[in-house]
């Protein structure tokens, strides 16, 4: 797989930091969004963002869209949204392809703090299963599933805990840029000028939202203990272990990893992780060896961390949204794309997937 990084981006930092704050996302207006909260079995809530046919691009004399229409559904990174630049061009892709389009939020996410005692992790399999048995039960056509960073390990992790069970929710799924060994990626973003970049992003909202539920729960957990940590080592040891069942961080970070888990998968998924990425180590990717026959591996010399951005400045992040949907779309019984868009479309993948 081949993917040429822009001349004037250089490296795996650049290549993460400008996609995420300067590229374009989405060619037209900005995605639009109707929002459904679902309560959750425990009593909790999470909030789903549905793409919405926008007026600018689907005029009121269009036909209603095919309810047979495959159904794009976006599972976010940590501390990420709908309105995520990944989510947005993802998002954007969808409405060209005239798919439609699902953004859950995992719990905490949606700008609202949830209200059980428990937040969201790497490993949240059942969260995932519930998600999709629902979207499921109300979509009629084809479904898949991407999953980013945070979220593609958890998608990975549901599709190899349930095995065969998984064709019943959706006909293919893909991971980008998922940290898919825990350890490797924990300890990348917590050293130099990943702790100093990252760290500090993740800890500046992850902590807040912690110290609301606390004010929620009394005695959740160690108020001390959670400001004075400075990494996700600390954080997970004190919040994301306790609260989803783990004893500490190392059991957290090694019983959550999909990575270990990638050869029972028996559906259709691409794992795409570029080799530069700045907290995902190449060294930890899984190789041909660790997979199963249903996992593809995409592990272009460039990306960043969920960037892929091309063209000339300010350049676009759409090469990874497009080549990943051309690769579901082979992966799931969709209608057929009109030729001149079908054609466009495989162009412009080859431009990540070669």
């Amino acid at each position: 797989m081949k993917y040429g990084a822009p001349w004037w981006l250089p490296g795996g930092q650049l290549q993460t930091i400008w996609p995420a704050l300067y590229a374009r996302r989405f060619s037209g207006p900005p995605p639009h969004y109707r929002r459904e909260r679902w309560d959750t079995p425990d009593g909790d809530f999470i909030d789903v963002d549905f793409l919405q046919e926008n007026a600018s691009v689907a005029p009121a004399s269009t036909p209603a869209p095919d309810p047979r229409r495959p159904l794009l559904v976006i599972f976010h990174g940590l501390e990420g949204s709908s309105r995520s630049h990944y989510g947005e061009a993802l998002a954007g892709v969808a409405r060209e392809r005239g798919w439609a389009c699902a953004l859950p939020h995992f719990r905490g996410c949606s700008g609202e703090l949830n209200r059980a005692p428990r937040a969201y992790h790497s490993g949240d399999h059942a969260e995932i299963a519930w998600i999709l048995q629902r979207l499921r039960a109300q979509h009629r056509g084809p479904l898949v599933a991407v999953g980013v960073s945070l979220g593609g390990n958890a998608l990975l992790h549901w599709a190899a805990q349930v095995g065969t069970d998984a064709a019943r929710s959706v006909d293919a799924v893909a991971a980008v840029c998922a940290p898919l060994d825990l350890a490797a990626g924990g300890h990348a973003i917590g050293r130099g000028l990943n702790r100093q970049i990252y760290t500090r992003m993740f800890m500046k909202t992850l902590v807040p939202k912690a110290l609301q539920m606390l004010n929620r729960h009394p005695g959740l957990f160690d108020r001390e203990a959670l400001l004075a940590a400075r990494d996700l080592y600390a954080f997970d040891n004190v919040i994301t272990a306790p609260l989803h069942g783990f004893k500490n961080t190392e059991d957290y970070w090694q019983r959550a990893s999909a990575k270990p888990l990638l050869d029972a998968i028996c559906i259709p998924a691409l794992v795409l992780n570029a080799l530069n990425d700045p907290f995902v180590p190449a060294a930890s990717l899984p190789k041909s060896a660790d997979v199963g026959r249903c996992v593809t591996l995409w592990q272009p010399a460039h990306g960043g961390h969920v960037g892929f951005a091309r063209g000339v400045p300010p350049g676009d992040v759409r090469a990874m949204p497009e080549s990943v949907a051309v690769w579901l779309a082979q992966h799931c019984a969709a209608p057929p794309v009109p030729l001149e868009s079908a054609v466009s479309a495989t162009k412009k993948a080859q431009s990540i997937h070669g």
